[in-house]
């Protein structure tokens, strides 16, 4: 489906400019409008990491007027696998501010806003009224409702994306022209059942792919060229080198979105059964290194996948997936002559899993708050985190 174009084009493209995007000039399709309406767009991408930093660098060197950057993390080692956006000098600085950076070495032609902020019900109507177009590069369900409901109650198109591992997913959602997420996605799925890029990983080459999948998407808005993904799902297998797309409708049922809401508490990042029990039954790192150094007693479950255990892990844990929780296969496996002690990265899947073990009646087991994270940070930092 052809859209008109979102952006009027700007009075003049200056010599400096005509000299710059030259390649886009000769393209019958682009030429000197749509060029001109590049110039005047403003386009808001939220999140400066794996997505955010392929479509940032694209879309400044493609012209586009003025970019918008929300993001309230800094640059972390572990970032430069795949956030090409920052380099090894950015580490520990403002995400935002380091993608400002790049976009001026890039293109200093381009005007860049930066909002160090997390996103939020509170601020999001704000941030998002001034700009034409939202490209969503955020890696987690209440952020990616919070800024479907925000550009439908603005009447905003959004461009977002979707990465983990070796598959990517992409799709422009525009009330006024075809579905939101929520039709894609009316419910989040349960919690922990999906796994973060931290928890899951992701193939660093493929932000790039889908990254400028959704950069693409942005100037067909802008210019009002080709056909948009506009009720199309785009889904990229990179390890079977295939791209396919499945239609989406709107689903008259689904209720009408008339205001923002508690997008944390909608989603939820562990299930009620994990908060209550890892009420009282939580202990610390240092609470951990205490226990062994007086040789209490107790059996230590790592509930990661096999691969996170290699890279690194508490002393003498024993490997159990949280998913054998999840299916009751771990139960067997557990000592009943010890105090169970469960954990993971940084304590969701722990929760989960103590939930499961405390329902089958080992009552004193717990989890350690903060993970393999915390026990790197403040008891061996000289091992590897990630």
């Amino acid at each position: 489906m052809s859209l008109p174009p979102l952006v009027e084009p700007a009075d003049e493209l200056t010599v400096e400019e005509v000299r710059r995007y030259s390649r886009h000039l000769i393209i019958p399709d682009v030429g000197m409008i749509g060029q001109k309406r590049l110039k005047n767009a403003k386009v808001l991408c939220v999140g400066a990491g794996g997505l955010g930093s392929p479509a940032l660098l694209y879309l400044a060197a493609a012209g586009v007027g003025t970019l918008g950057i929300v993001d309230d993390d800094v640059v972390d080692e572990s970032n430069l696998q795949r956030q090409v956006i920052h380099g090894q000098s950015d580490i520990g600085k403002s995400k935002a501010l380091s993608a400002k950076e790049s976009v001026a070495e890039i293109n200093p032609l381009v005007t860049v806003n930066i909002h160090q902020v997390r996103l939020d019900s509170s601020n999001v109507l704000d941030i998002f009224r001034d700009y034409d177009l939202i490209v969503d590069g955020t890696d987690n369900f209440a952020t990616r409702y919070l800024v479907n409901d925000a550009a439908v109650l603005l009447g905003k198109p959004y461009v977002w994306g979707s990465i983990y591992r070796f598959e990517g997913q992409a799709s422009v959602f525009w009330e006024e022209y075809g579905p939101n997420y929520r039709h894609l996605y009316p419910e989040p799925p349960p919690p922990g059942m999906v796994p973060s890029c931290a928890e899951g990983g992701v193939l660093g080459v493929l932000c790039a792919s889908i990254g400028s999948i959704m950069v693409n998407e942005a100037i067909k808005l802008i210019t009002g060229i080709g056909e948009p993904l506009v009720g199309r799902l785009m889904i990229y297998d990179a390890l079977e080198m295939e791209y396919r797309t499945v239609k989406v409708r709107r689903d008259p049922n689904a209720p009408e979105i008339t205001e923002l809401i508690d997008y944390d508490a909608f989603c939820g990042s562990v299930s009620e059964e994990a908060i209550d029990a890892i009420k009282d039954s939580t202990i610390s790192v240092k609470d951990l290194k205490e226990w062994m150094d007086a040789g209490k007693e107790f059996e230590l479950i790592d509930v990661r996948e096999p691969n996170e255990f290699e890279i690194v892990s508490i002393p003498g844990a024993t490997l159990i997936p949280k998913g054998e929780f999840l299916n009751g296969s771990a139960l067997e496996k557990l000592p009943k002559d010890k105090q169970i002690v469960i954990y993971c990265k940084s304590g969701g899947r722990s929760a989960e899993a103590l939930a499961v073990t405390k329902n089958a009646g080992f009552a004193d087991a717990v989890h350690v708050g903060g993970g393999v994270t915390a026990w790197v940070s403040q008891i061996e930092p000289d091992k590897p985190s990630y």
